[in-house]
């Protein structure tokens, strides 16, 4: 049988698929890893995974209310007002009233403390930029766009999911 050039791999079907399954075990393996991590930040912080993907969105997104943060984190309003209170009480997290609402609460990691969590994933971070500096530019629009878009499929495949259990 012939050998396909690498220009001629997309047409491949066999090929193709052993890559995308390929791929699919890395992402598979990635998120592994990412969650014991994330454990290991979450264990020398005294934090449970859930608080940590609380304070990352917080980070992430800036000041937030508890309806938005529960909605960014998937969680049940009921059980972040939990989260929040550990996370408060802690010295993670503020509870800031609006100016122009009385009523309404903004929620925002203290600066101080992101900095701790900043540290922990300091080397991870590093070992990141020096893997992405073997890219070229073109090649991390690529990679970025491939994320972007699995992260949407994941969040579509959720909601499917979510939506059955109605």
């Amino acid at each position: 049988m012939e050998q396909t050039s690498s220009g001629d791999a997309r047409h491949d079907p066999r090929g193709r698929r052993r890559a995308g399954n390929d791929i699919k075990a890395a992402l598979r393996d990635l998120r592994i890893q990412l969650a014991l991590l994330n454990h290991q930040v979450g264990g020398k912080l005294a934090l449970k995974d859930v608080d940590l993907d609380c304070l990352d969105v917080l980070a992430r997104s800036g000041p937030l209310t508890p309806s938005t943060l529960a909605r960014q984190a998937g969680l049940h309003p009921a059980t972040l007002t939990g989260i929040l209170d550990r996370l408060e009480r802690g010295g993670w997290i503020t509870r800031d009233r609006a100016r122009g609402d009385r009523r309404s609460i903004s929620i925002r990691v203290l600066p101080d403390r992101g900095v701790e969590v900043f540290r922990l994933y300091q080397p991870m971070i590093s070992a990141m930029d020096d893997l992405l500096d073997g890219y070229s530019e073109e090649e991390l629009d690529v990679i970025a766009g491939f994320l972007r878009r699995s992260t949407e499929a994941g969040r579509t495949s959720t909601e499917k999911l979510a939506g059955q259990d109605s």
